[in-house]
């Protein structure tokens, strides 16, 4: 049976994004239904009976009977279904710490999330850091250069292979871009690696074609 995810709007949606990349990542063939968030309409579809498991969240994978959400869970259903070895690095410690990295973007960076929001529209020119974003941004990249550093040398991304945690930070990489936040060199090389992959190219030119505006995700 063929995979169907459920995400919000392309240009705004951070988590849709990861489990977007995930189901992309799997090599399964998968069906896309894309619903636009926070309108009226969302609002009445989001009660709707197909969305309980979640409780009206994005994305939501079905597979059959089974519904997966939250994108870290998406990632891991997966990587079950395929071999983890397309999603996780093979050697222990590579692995190690590619977990925890994950699971540190699952549940951090508060201040950056919801002071620079996704937004693939826009390239805003750079603006003074707030110090709660700016200490959220300084331990993004020291996590990004500890993983190239042991085992990213030499690739584009940050354990060799394009993986999961690539995927989970692909929208922190919007976000600098987006917001022109300054990088290191090896980070802004980085950004531009996630930017340039094939899927996010495929995402990209299906957010350009959206229309949906939403107010509380743009700047002045």
């Amino acid at each position: 049976m063929t995979l169907k995810i459920t995400i919000g709007n392309k240009v705004y949606s951070s988590w849709s994004l990861r489990g977007w990349l995930a189901v992309k990542q799997s090599g399964l063939a998968f069906e896309e239904e894309v619903v636009s968030l926070y309108g009226d309409e969302w609002e009445k579809r989001r009660a709707a009976p197909e969305f309980a498991p979640s409780n009206g969240k994005v994305p939501l994978l079905r597979d059959g009977d089974n519904a997966v959400w939250e994108s870290l869970a998406i990632i891991d259903y997966l990587a079950d279904k395929v071999g983890r070895d397309r999603f996780w690095p093979v050697e222990e410690p590579a692995r190690a710490l590619a977990r925890s990295m994950a699971s540190e973007m699952h549940a951090g960076y508060a201040n950056l999330r919801s002071q620079h929001t996704m937004n693939l529209r826009h390239v805003y020119p750079p603006q003074p850091l707030t110090p709660e974003v700016a200490a959220d941004v300084d331990r993004i990249v020291s996590l990004w250069d500890q993983a190239k550093q042991r085992f990213g040398q030499g690739s584009d991304y940050l354990f060799g292979a394009f993986g999961a945690v690539d995927i989970m930070f692909a929208p922190v990489a919007t976000r600098f871009r987006t917001y022109s936040i300054p990088l290191p060199v090896f980070a802004a090389t980085y950004v531009d690696a996630v930017w340039e992959h094939p899927f996010m190219l495929e995402w990209r030119e299906s957010a350009s074609n959206e229309n949906w505006v939403i107010p509380m995700f743009e700047r002045d």
